[in-house]
């Protein structure tokens, strides 16, 4: 297997894109080669990434209720899980709480709310919010409000909002197996108009959702054809009461295979560790980092607590990689 991981490193370092096929031959790489792959796809970070590792931080702005049935998520209102359920909450509140990371080391931070998306008189009091967020922080401003009109998102654009996260969640084929109430169209459609109101995109998925490994290198080609800059991986966390609750988790070496695939062909996005990684990767977490990803949300997810921002920190560090901007 060597002689592709050698094909695949002469035709990124010659600056041209991986194809499918190749994807798929690398994906067939097994057993203690993979540390090979893991080594080429953190070499491909090494030459065209940023240089230091980029740490966002989010809010669970509002809570549970939502309308749609994506089958991995404890805050649909289609399933029967215990998660916390509550409105936008107060302002002073998401402030103090993006102060706080600002102060722990994060770089950037986002409002992520509820729902198929909001009307004109619910996306009022956000942009409020982030108004406050540009005035009373350094942060670069982020944001996961569902799927947005394109003049809702240059709204959001004009308060400092540099960034917007609308995830695929898995490939157009397997879309449909995850959720019914909206379409895989409708979420590129929203890509679309963050990118049209001026805003860079933050979209990835979900790895171990039942998926192939083909779905992951499908998923990995939209996201390269819309040019997304952040490219986030999340590894399923099956929640009771969600009806992937019983979903059998991937094996760490799996997921570490999967994240450099997802660099390889994403060679100058951040591949982006997300929710999920602590209980999947369990001792071998900070291999990703090894494996490509240059990018980390830190503090706690939407509906399960994360690590402490001074232990991703220190675990960086010990890993001889920069956190802050050269």
């Amino acid at each position: 297997m060597q002689g592709i991981i050698n094909q695949a490193e002469a035709i990124l370092f010659a600056g041209e894109a991986l194809d499918r096929d190749t994807a798929l031959k690398l994906a067939a790489i097994e057993g203690n080669e993979i540390y090979g792959l893991m080594d080429l796809a953190r070499r491909v970070r090494d030459r065209f990434g940023a240089g230091h590792v980029d740490l966002c931080s989010i809010v669970n702005a509002k809570s549970g209720a939502c309308s749609e049935d994506c089958r991995f998520c404890a805050q649909s209102a289609h399933h029967p899980s215990c998660v916390e359920t509550y409105d936008l909450m107060e302002p002073d509140a998401i402030v103090a709480r993006a102060k706080a990371m600002e102060a722990e080391g994060a770089h950037r931070f986002s409002l992520v709310t509820s729902g198929r998306g909001m009307d004109d008189a619910e996306l009022e009091p956000v942009l409020a919010i982030y108004e406050r967020l540009r005035r009373e922080t350094k942060l670069g401003l982020c944001a996961s409000l569902g799927i947005l009109q394109e003049e809702q998102l240059r709204r959001l654009a004009a308060t400092g909002v540099t960034m917007y996260h609308h995830n695929l969640e898995t490939s157009r084929r397997f879309f449909p197996q995850i959720c019914t109430t909206h379409s895989y169209d409708e979420r590129i459609a929203t890509i679309l108009a963050a990118q049209a109101a001026g805003m860079a995109v933050c979209s990835g998925g979900i790895f171990s959702l039942g998926e192939t490994m083909e779905d992951r290198i499908d998923m990995a080609l939209e996201l390269r054809g819309l040019g997304v800059q952040s490219a986030p991986v999340n590894i399923l966390n099956p929640i009771a009461g969600t009806p992937l609750e019983e979903q059998p988790v991937i094996a760490p070496l799996e997921i570490l295979k999967s994240i450099a695939i997802y660099r390889l062909m994403l060679p100058s996005a951040r591949a982006r560790m997300a929710g999920g990684r602590e209980g999947a990767l369990r001792n071998l977490q900070s291999l990703c980092f090894m494996a490509g990803a240059d990018a980390a949300l830190v503090g706690s997810y939407l509906t399960t607590s994360g690590r402490t921002v001074a232990e991703d920190i220190q675990m960086l560090l010990d890993l001889g990689l920069p956190v802050n901007p050269s």
